[in-house]
């Protein structure tokens, strides 16, 4: 595409989205994290972005509450230069212009580059941020197996391609690690990343260090961590948007929003700031309701179509899985993978507690005899654990229990044969890994 092409699809686009007649208001009360626009009410909708006419450069923000005489607008930026009487005009809903040229791009939640790679070309169509899944009756079934590299993964908490799944963890266990391992898999076209109220060294290292090579089939939707709450809670609508233009194109995408816990903590500061009391340690009703919302737009398309392979990190606050943000994402998703705090304390990562960890779809990724191998295993992993703090004591004496005996004998070597490294080589076959790894081990006991 040339110059002159690029610059005609750029005033198309616009031109479908300015409106000939500029509506507008006047601020007449500024808070730290809102102002309040008289002159608009009775043009604008919730969820409208408005424009302010500021001394350096436009700035936008959402209406987020509406009565009579006034809308509350939330601003994107994190400060903003406003006053008594500082005009402020309708936009409209907010939209981006996802495109396939994107791949290999770093934006921010307004869909604007941030790599420094200049500017990305729009694509033929605005996209609302805001949309609704396809009908359920439409979507296609999810029963294809999908290979993501992670060995405990694929043994214990095997995937689907259009599946969703939450990585429960609290701080420092390695969530991080295991969605690069995740970002690395081969078996996607495509990989959108969406890093929500992330650390802002740690973007690059993500991008450069976890993506690697895998950058050239990936988007990036950046929020860090000091940006304001209506840009982190915009971020995975961004990246949920880019993934749905990629699978209604008909690639496999894997989607992967790190993190969901702390849209919702976006989601209570902009709720907050409408008038909405919290119910739920602190937390709105309305963050309930956006978590599907959300959530609900990932999975498979309409039968024929692609699909997007959702991996959401739930940072769980306290390292209390009953948080109630954890509690309901949990109930939304297909399976659930934790991360066990005292697991990486040994050493041992990735860290997944696969006694706590389900996939509601395994059943479509196992054979009849690896369900009953995996069903033998994790019994023999329970037994070890349950009597963990009897063997401490010295309470436990070999011969005694041969299933016992058994178990002390193979799960440590289960254990070591799933440790595995950021870098480690992908196994193609996780069960014949595993099963060369236990070769010196059978034992009649185990029947």
């Amino acid at each position: 595409m040339n110059k002159l092409e690029r610059l005609e699809r750029t005033v198309a686009s616009t031109l479908q989205e300015v409106a000939p007649v500029r509506i507008g208001g006047r601020i007449n009360q500024v808070a730290p994290n809102f102002y309040r626009v008289v002159g608009l009410s009775s043009f604008v909708c919730l969820g409208d972005t408005v424009v302010l006419e500021t001394k350096d450069k436009p700035q936008h923000g959402e209406i987020i509450r509406l009565d009579e005489e006034e809308a509350i607008v939330k601003p994107f930026d994190r400060q903003t230069a406003v006053g008594i009487g500082t005009r402020i005009y309708r936009v409209g809903g907010l939209t981006i212009h996802p495109d396939a040229s994107w791949k290999g791009r770093v934006v921010n939640a307004l869909g604007q580059p941030v790599d420094d790679r200049g500017p990305i070309p729009p694509g033929t169509r605005a996209v609302p941020l805001d949309r609704d899944p396809p009908p359920p009756l439409k979507r296609a079934r999810v029963t294809t197996p999908v290979r993501t590299g992670v060995r405990v993964v694929d043994l214990f908490t095997p995937l689907c391609i259009g599946q969703r799944v939450g990585i429960f963890a609290g701080s420092g266990v390695g969530k991080s690690t295991l969605l690069a391992m995740f970002a690395r898999s081969g078996d996607f076209d495509t990989v959108v990343v969406g890093l929500v109220g992330e650390r802002s060294r740690e973007v690059r290292e993500f991008i450069e260090d976890a993506l690697g090579e895998a950058i050239g089939k990936s988007v990036v939707v950046v929020s860090t961590g000091d940006e304001s709450p209506m840009m982190r809670r915009l971020a995975p609508k961004t990246a949920m948007t880019i993934a749905e233009h990629f699978r209604d194109r008909g690639d496999s995408v894997l989607l992967i929003i790190d993190s969901a816990t702390r849209f919702a903590h976006a989601s209570r500061d902009v709720a907050m700031a409408a008038g909405e009391p919290p119910v739920a340690r602190g937390y709105t009703p309305s963050v309930f309701s956006e978590l599907p919302r959300l959530l609900e737009r990932a999975g498979p398309g309409v039968n024929g179509g692609g699909a997007i392979t959702g991996v959401f990190s739930v940072l769980v606050d306290g390292d209390d899985h009953n948080d109630p943000v954890a509690d309901s994402i949990r109930g939304i998703l297909d399976g659930h993978i934790v991360l066990s705090r005292s697991i990486a304390d040994a050493g041992r990562y990735p860290a997944v507690d696969v006694l706590a960890s389900i996939s509601r779809l395994a059943q479509h990724a196992w054979t009849a005899d690896q369900r009953e191998l995996v069903m033998r295993l994790k019994g023999l992993i329970a037994r070890y654990e349950d009597t963990r703090d009897l063997r401490l004591m010295g309470g436990y004496q070999p011969g005694n229990d041969p299933q016992l005996d058994y178990a002390c004998q193979i799960v440590p070597r289960i254990y070591e044969a799933l440790r595995q490294g950021g870098r480690d080589k992908i196994a193609s076959d996780p069960f014949d890994a595993l099963a060369r790894a236990l070769s010196a081990d059978a034992s009649p006991a185990e029947s």
